[in-house]
């Protein structure tokens, strides 16, 4: 298993980048990444205001994988995410949900011990280990790392933890893929602009599909299997999520249009993944003995 550093990052996703890394195929790699502040919030006495804010969502890569091609997909495989064993959560004036109650920024640091965090003496809260931003280069021009989109980016999915299956479409040779931005909890919605934040490292599993093609991230996990859309508003990306879904069981399967979407709307999910960032992601799930019922898989 090949290992990167964190000392390879991009705030960025992009075509073009240098890769810091090339892998075969189907290869499996550790992908050790800094925080959401990149590392520059250790202790009560680092203030948000003085940090430097241009090194804020590293992302460690780009990773080259070969036999990714334009227009096909990357399917990463989440096989293992590692915490470190302090966090940082903020909000602050015009950030988040209620960013019109404050004057400024507030911090509040909790510990990790065994399989909680450490909000205060009286409450612990059970981890939920999760990928922030994960995701390969865009078509066209540049995307940050603090905005998601249909190449994946800032999705803040709490669902992308240990265990599940994502599928980008590819825009780039190589994909480019790149992870960062781990929480250790975070509610649907990171209403505050932030979850726990945490560096760590998440081991993935790399392998392109070039004869397959989606228009959004996909998701599957051990029930479901689900479309990742971003769009301006909640309704927009709820909107793209569910189309999507329809569309790609009825292009597989033949079955009515009409039909799935009664189906789903007894049976499937829409989900908040966020609506802080500059585009609001929501995840549209459809559980798997549904499916299975239509011969429908990944």
């Amino acid at each position: 298993m090949k290992e990167l550093s964190d000392e390879k990052t991009l705030f960025a996703f992009a075509q073009g980048l240098e890769p810091a890394m090339t892998v075969e195929s189907g290869e499996t790699v550790r992908i050790r990444t800094k925080d959401c502040f990149g590392n520059q919030v250790r202790s009560a006495d680092d203030v948000l205001d003085e940090i430097d804010w241009d090194a804020i969502n590293p992302a460690t890569g780009p990773i080259f994988v070969e036999g990714a091609q334009s227009g096909g997909v990357l399917k990463v495989e989440i096989l293992d995410i590692e915490l470190d064993d302090q966090t940082a959560s903020c909000t602050g004036k015009e950030e988040g949900v209620c960013g019109d109650l404050f004057g400024g920024w507030s911090t509040h640091l909790c510990a990790i011990d065994g399989d909680s965090l450490v909000w205060n003496e009286s409450l612990l809260i059970p981890l939920n280990p999760m990928i922030g931003v994960i995701g390969v280069a865009p078509a066209g021009d540049p995307v940050n790392c603090g905005t998601p989109g249909s190449h994946g980016g800032n999705m803040d999915n709490k669902a992308i933890t240990t265990g599940a299956t994502l599928y980008f479409p590819v825009a780039a040779e190589g994909a480019l893929f790149g992870c960062g931005d781990m929480h250790a909890a975070m509610g649907d919605g990171e209403i505050s602009v932030s979850g726990a934040e945490v560096a760590g490292g998440a081991t993935v599993r790399l392998t392109a599909l070039p004869e397959m093609h989606v228009e959004n991230p996909l998701i599957e996990n051990e029930t479901h299997i689900g479309v990742i859309a971003s769009a301006e508003t909640l309704d927009e990306a709820a909107t793209i999520a569910v189309h999507d879904m329809v569309k790609l069981v009825s292009d597989a399967t033949g079955a009515g249009e009409d039909e799935l979407v009664m189906l789903f709307s007894l049976v499937a999910d829409v989900q908040v993944c966020q609506m802080v960032d500059p585009e609001k992601t929501v995840r549209f799930m459809v559980p798997k003995y549904a499916l299975d019922a239509y011969g429908f898989a990944l």
